[in-house]
């Protein structure tokens, strides 16, 4: 009973990392997602989890809580109404509803992160979600605007449509700036999205990353005087 309690308080002083941690674990899912007989369902399950977690994380935040479940409402009922009736452009409403949650949520966390001058432990975890949120949310980006502009992505493997993974992968390589990917955007708007994101990635890594860390070693000096 204690041990259960003691999880309890730890997840509800780090709720930014319980996100962290689901959204790493789905990049080590995803692949073999991709190719299990019942993997649409199993994408939309643990997207489910993973907006809980977003909108849960918005709780701490001082942006209102209200937008987030505005956003999430809609997504999870496009996505259940996709899987459903076999309609992907239902899939892509729910993914546009997605995109602008988590653009929403890592919104809601920098400015968690910029509210004071103190660094705790949630707030470091907070960064490292941050980062996969944004992720996230430009590779939902990029499947919507495959799903308008077919071919908008070419790679290595064949067809017009670039798999979830594959959008994931570019996104994580784009955001962190070693930009190696086989997945290679041709069409303008997807160019467009790809400059957005990398402008994002430096972006975050000079202003928010760089305060955590000047704050975290004026801290630490400050306690050694």
């Amino acid at each position: 009973m204690q041990t259960r309690l003691r999880w309890l308080v730890l997840a509800r002083k780090h709720p930014s990392a319980w996100l962290l941690a689901v959204q790493l674990l789905g990049v080590l899912l995803y692949p073999a997602m991709e190719h299990m007989p019942a993997g649409r369902a199993l994408f939309g399950a643990f997207g489910m989890a993973v907006l809980g977690l977003a909108v849960w994380v918005v709780r701490r935040s001082p942006l209102g809580i209200w937008l987030a479940l505005t956003l999430a409402i809609p997504a999870v009922v496009f996505s259940v109404a996709g899987a459903l009736l076999q309609r992907y452009s239902l899939t892509a409403v729910a993914q546009i509803f997605e995109c602008l949650l988590y653009f929403y949520t890592t919104c809601s966390l920098i400015a968690y992160m910029l509210q004071d001058h103190k660094v705790t432990r949630d707030e470091l975890f907070a960064a490292g979600a941050t980062f996969t949120l944004l992720a996230w949310a430009f590779a939902f980006a990029y499947s919507v605007c495959q799903h308008f502009y077919p071919g908008s992505f070419v790679a290595t493997s064949e067809g017009d449509f670039r798999s979830w993974v594959e959008l994931l992968y570019l996104s994580f390589s784009l955001l962190s700036g070693v930009g190696l990917s086989d997945v290679v955007p041709v069409h303008p708007q997807a160019r467009a999205l790809v400059m957005l994101e990398q402008f994002a990635g430096v972006m975050y890594v000079a202003l928010v990353v760089s305060r955590l860390v000047g704050l975290t070693i004026y801290k630490a000096e400050k306690t050694e005087r």
